[in-house]
């Protein structure tokens, strides 16, 4: 077995959601070899946990959703939510042979399993012990543009660097962001204020998402007025959306453009009440995630980046706004991708991607790369 395969799935149960004894684990696996499954359960068993382990194949899941309905997604509730309620921990590993997989799969389909199952089962997960990754796919070396060894070098750097160390460089902003007021954001089709007062921040740092590396917190929900302008490309529902802008009056969408598929853009924001409204704004500081590869658990983290979500918000940075979809887009401030400033109370706080302030420059590439377990 690869010796990286058993690094990562280390990280996953000893640190991500570190298993105690008698912990139930809910492991789910889609298209992913078995080495990585053996090495998961292994770790879970070594801590005294019991693993439960699914294997989904996403052409029969596509199958399902393509063909199923309401009654569909009641009874496979009425089986899942009771285990979800039971187990400690959940860990989900996606390989994904074809990204594009649900690609000519009906909207309406791919919402009525996400209503009716995702969002009852994600209520639920977000109480327990919870870490969501990928395992690297040729498809997903395919999408990074990379050779699948080139890819999978850079996959287990990002994945297994020093989360402990990168917690510790958080904590500064976490401070600064929950003593912050006004936030402004400025850049090449971005100028956007909101207010973050009373919300709250909170670290990411491989105990959620692997890859991880992120600050969140949301706006205050009728704050957010403005433009913002994406430039990293994103994908929801299966579809690839590039340079989304959107314009925002008191806290709502009033208007949303992109390059192309501008009239799925707008469907996809007219999922409920609360999918033009934002529930998320976050830094994004992974060192090792420096070019997008169209998947949001790694472009999010892209150091030099913020995300911001139109839909619902996290309930341990909550502004109350509540929708079916959760969608982080990213605007990266590096300079080659045309930079940008942001503001926290009037204050210039970053630029061009870089912290510029003292307390945050641990947060800079080259700072957060120094961590011990780095390598």
């Amino acid at each position: 077995m690869d010796d990286r395969i058993i690094k990562y799935a280390k990280v996953l149960v000893n640190y991500s959601v570190d298993v105690q004894k008698g912990d139930n684990v809910w492991i789910s696996l889609q298209d992913c070899p078995r080495n990585l499954g053996i090495a998961i359960v292994k770790e879970v068993v070594a801590r005294g946990g019991y693993p439960y382990v699914e294997y989904i194949d996403s052409r029969t899941n596509k199958e399902i959703i393509n063909t199923m309905g309401d009654e569909y997604y009641k009874r496979k509730l009425s089986w899942d939510l009771p285990k979800m309620k039971e187990v400690d921990a959940y860990i989900r590993i996606r390989g994904n042979y074809n990204l594009f997989e649900l690609v000519d799969v009906p909207t309406d389909k791919v919402k009525t399993q996400s209503l009716n199952y995702g969002e009852p089962i994600n209520k639920v997960r977000l109480k327990k012990k919870w870490v969501i990754g990928n395992f690297p796919s040729p498809s997903y070396a395919q999408q990074a543009g990379m050779s699948t060894e080139e890819f999978e070098n850079y996959f287990y750097n990002v994945c297994t660097l020093d989360y402990a160390y990168m917690s510790k460089q958080m904590d500064a902003l976490v401070k600064l962001m929950n003593k912050t007021d006004k936030v402004r954001i400025v850049g090449k089709g971005t100028d956007i204020t909101f207010s973050i007062k009373g919300i709250g921040a909170v670290k990411c740092s491989g105990e959620r998402n692997i890859p991880d590396g992120e600050v969140y917190t949301a706006p205050v929900k009728n704050s957010v007025n403005g433009i913002i302008t994406f430039n990293i490309p994103t994908i929801e529902n299966n579809i690839r959306f590039d340079n989304i802008s959107l314009t925002l009056k008191d806290g709502k969408i009033i208007k949303a453009t992109c390059d192309k598929n501008q009239d799925k853009l707008n469907a996809i924001l007219d999922t409920d009440e609360g999918a033009r409204y934002i529930g998320e704004f976050s830094f994004g500081i992974n060192p090792y995630i420096t070019i997008p590869m169209l998947d949001i658990l790694f472009d999010e983290k892209m150091c030099g980046s913020i995300h911001f979500t139109p839909g619902s918000s996290y309930e341990d940075a909550d502004n109350t706004n509540r929708s079916a979809i959760h969608w982080d887009m990213v605007l990266s401030q590096l300079p080659q991708y045309g930079g940008g400033e942001i503001y926290f109370d009037g204050k210039l706080i970053r630029k061009n991607g870089e912290f510029v302030i003292d307390s945050l420059k641990g947060l800079n590439p080259e700072n957060l790369k120094r961590g011990k377990n780095n390598g």
